[in-house]
């Protein structure tokens, strides 16, 4: 039984390591020889896509990775506020800055380690067919080859038109008519390694926007809008583009490592899963990159489909798990893109009223608190809440209040994601991602799943008499109370939860 993944990118090559630690066999495919060893490209990760990695025994990247606790948010040549974000009583930072390379090399390593990913490079698909069975098509250097699999993801990336036709699928939405040049930098910038700064209409970028990352080694991501008939070349030769660094950075020294120009985009297809196919990543879903919802949320792709596959392959669920996924993600997908969408429509206006109430914002966040919350550079990623899945059963008591406010995490509950805490058995993330698992008050047992106690009270805010029932990806499905008299069934797995009162038990078994 094997799985075929499409697209060797961060989101590939996670599909594929987390497929193998739950015993499944890999066909990892991608249509390059050899990778590019240089360039930012998707460099903000966040807390929880990082505790994904260190689970896969990737946990240096947290530590290579820059951390930056403040953003500062600037209007011309006056800062508005700035925002610290919160630890989370996590020991993962909430943001680390690291190029995509070096996540690609890292997680490189760990796919030659793994005898059950068999990395076939310099494959492109050039079709794909669904009998009984995934055909993927591909060309190669010594000719047409024909790869089958069981199931597929397909990690293709925003280039993934061949597969995504294949499937019936387009990347349907808009794209921002201003361009991106994007620079890395290296220059020694005093205080600013651990701040990402955003500019509105600087002096020196007038009525377009600036975006300034820190990396590690001294390098600096910068982010300029620029007018959609802007010329690279013409400008690096004419030294135009020395000017625009140096209006930044000074007299220093810099060197420039890469650069490249973007165009961002909004656009998502109609369906995640295609019969045995589940589209991930930017082959699914494209937004801009301001809250670095990109690759972060294409790791919880990975995660999401790793599991449900894994259980349908082991034959402990029916196939109907993997329509969840469709569920689940197409709904963080769509979220991703109305937060990032709101995001352009501050940064570029697309029309004079747009364009003077943002001034109006802007002009007005200078001293008024208020306003403040009004400016508009980017949500920063969090988790999706799978409050309305159809895994999750809703619990009265803690009904989901919907998107908490910036930097905040609703309360925990069913459909949201466990704190990061340890208990005496274990870090609780790293328990779930064994398979099922309840968490137990005292005095309450579980039968037919793994189980860990926790007391009443603490990060989950359990109650006596409670069990918590949580997914291999670590959210939690429900919680369950003695005296339910009821069983719990997470549709389409095979597997019932009863939970038994032991206190109940024994003096039953006194009389």
């Amino acid at each position: 039984m094997t799985v075929a993944v499409l697209g060797s990118g961060p989101v590939g090559q996670t599909a594929a390591l987390l497929l193998a630690r739950w015993g499944v066999p890999v066909v990892l495919l991608d249509e390059h020889e050899v990778r590019d060893p240089v360039g930012s490209k998707a460099i903000c990760q966040q807390r929880d896509t990082l505790d994904v990695w260190a689970s896969l025994g990737a946990g240096c990247l947290a530590e290579e990775g820059l951390t930056w606790t403040t953003a500062r948010t600037f209007h011309r040549d006056r800062e508005l506020f700035s925002l610290t974000l919160p630890g989370a009583g996590s020991a993962l930072p909430p943001f680390v800055n690291l190029s995509q390379a070096r996540v690609e090399a890292v997680l490189d390593e760990l796919v030659a380690r793994q005898p059950l990913i068999d990395v076939r490079r310099g494959h492109r698909v050039t079709g794909l067919t669904q009998p009984g069975c995934v055909e993927i098509h591909c060309e190669t250097k010594d000719g047409p080859r024909r790869i089958e699999a069981d199931y597929a993801i397909a990690c293709a990336g925003a280039r993934g038109d061949t597969v995504r036709r294949a499937l019936g699928q387009h990347l349907d939405g808009v794209s921002f008519r201003d361009l991106f040049l994007i620079c890395d930098i290296r220059a020694d910038l005093p205080g600013w390694a651990a701040e990402r700064r955003f500019y509105f209409d600087p002096p020196w970028n007038p009525g377009r926007q600036v975006l300034i990352h820190p990396c590690p080694g001294s390098e600096f991501r910068i982010d300029w809008q620029v007018p959609e008939d802007y010329d690279l070349t013409a400008e690096e030769s004419g030294g135009a583009l020395d000017h625009r660094i140096r209006a930044i950075v000074g007299d220093r020294p810099y060197e420039v490592v890469w650069r490249s120009v973007y165009r961002f985009h909004t656009r998502l297809v109609d369906r995640m899963r295609v019969g045995r196919v589940l589209l991930a990543g930017d082959c699914a879903h494209l937004v801009a990159p301001f809250g670095a919802r990109g690759l972060n949320s294409g790791v919880a792709d990975a995660e999401n489909a790793a599991w449900k596959l894994a259980a349908v392959l082991r034959g402990d669920a029916g196939e109907e798990l993997l329509e969840s996924y469709h569920a689940e993600r197409h709904a963080a997908a769509v979220e991703n893109a109305a937060v990032t969408t709101a995001t352009m429509d501050f940064l570029v206006p697309q029309d004079e009223d747009r364009h003077r109430r943002r001034l109006d914002v802007l002009t007005r966040a200078a001293d008024d608190p208020a306003a403040c919350a009004q400016v508009d550079s980017g949500r920063l990623a969090e988790p999706f809440w799978y409050a309305d899945s159809p895994l999750t059963t809703p619990d009265p008591r803690r009904p989901f209040a919907g998107r908490p406010p910036r930097g905040a995490l609703p309360p925990p509950g069913p459909g949201v994601l466990l704190p990061d805490v340890t208990v005496a058995s274990g870090r609780l993330r790293d328990l779930a991602r064994q398979g099922f698992l309840v968490l137990t008050t005292p005095g309450v047992r579980a039968e037919g799943v793994r189980s860990a106690e926790i007391p009443p009270g603490g990060s989950l805010g359990a109650r006596p008499g409670e069990a918590w029932l949580v997914r291999p990806d670590a959210y939690v499905a429900a919680v369950l109370r003695v005296g339910d008299q009821r069983a719990h069934l997470v549709p389409g797995v095979r597997g019932v939860t009863r939970i038994v009162d032991d206190v109940g038990d024994r003096a039953h078994a006194a009389e």
